[in-house]
């Protein structure tokens, strides 16, 4: 702790512009995050700039930014009693793929992890930037079904979403509305009722990812607590930015800057 503490009070480190932007990249990470989702097309590469390994800038965005989800479980709480029984199935779900994402990642070598970034980028923004169009999509097809719709079959329920939550547990951007689209296919429909079950699968793979990561020692956490402060404060702040920056606008930069960040690792992997 005194190293840490060294560290954060010196000259030198207020003077570093790498601290400057992982401070504003967390920040609005967590503010992304809030409103639109998507904060990790900010935060893992600001992490990565600060000159750490890509597995470890991975496993310190997971654990930067888990906390702000956790809290998300205590919005959602009566929505969750609606469907206890389907949220102990997903959660369980949540915790196996997480587990076997989170494994897999600190196993994979740190330069094939490189080489891998700038597709699981791409990947992640491509189901971002295909969330609206297949919301808009199920809606549709919704308003033409009537009648009441019969819970999701458990085990097929459960087997996807642990497989969704390996992706989270291994690296996870853009995971969120792959678990809304599944609950949707499933012939759910209110929106409070879906964002409860994903945030709960969700928290749940991303929670012991985080005590993988901690266990294992990946997390860096000179990094991770200034980047965990600054996400929590964009978090808190995100009603603000909610009301002078229009959701379109907000969904829109998050596409723009994932399809950029992966462009830039696919031009930065190039000439390695």
């Amino acid at each position: 702790m005194t190293h840490l503490a060294a560290f954060v009070f010196s000259p030198s480190a207020f003077l570093n512009w790498g601290l400057i932007w992982l401070a504003v990249a967390a920040f609005l990470g967590g503010a992304l995050n809030a409103v639109a989702g998507g904060g990790s097309f900010l935060l893992f590469p600001a992490l990565l700039g600060t000159g750490i390994p890509p597995v470890q800038a991975n496993a310190t965005n997971t654990v930067a930014l888990w906390p702000g989800q956790l809290t998300s479980i205590a919005a959602y709480r009566h929505d969750v009693r609606k469907h206890l029984r389907l949220a102990i199935l997903m959660g369980i779900g949540g915790l196996v793929g997480g587990t076997i994402g989170a494994i897999v990642l600190l196993n994979t070598p740190q330069q094939t992890f490189l080489h891998l970034v700038p597709w699981l980028l791409l990947i992640s923004a491509t189901i971002f930037a295909a969330s609206g169009p297949v919301t808009r999509l199920l809606d549709k097809r919704k308003g033409k079904t009537l009648g009441a719709k019969p819970d999701p079959p458990r085990l097929l329920l459960f087997l996807l979403t642990a497989i969704v939550c390996f992706y989270i547990g291994y690296f996870g951007a853009g995971a969120g509305f792959l678990i809304i689209t599944l609950l949707s296919v499933f012939g759910m429909e209110d929106m409070n009722e879906i964002n409860a079950l994903k945030v709960v699968s969700t928290t749940m793979a991303n929670g012991v990812a985080f005590v993988i990561f901690v266990v294992g020692r990946q997390v860096e956490w000179r990094y991770c607590l200034l980047a965990m402060v600054a996400a929590a404060i964009g978090g808190y702040s995100s009603a603000s930015l909610a009301r002078f920056v229009p959701p379109r606008v907000l969904r829109a930069s998050v596409i723009i800057i994932g399809f950029g960040m992966a462009a830039w690792f696919f031009w930065k992997n190039s000439g390695k």
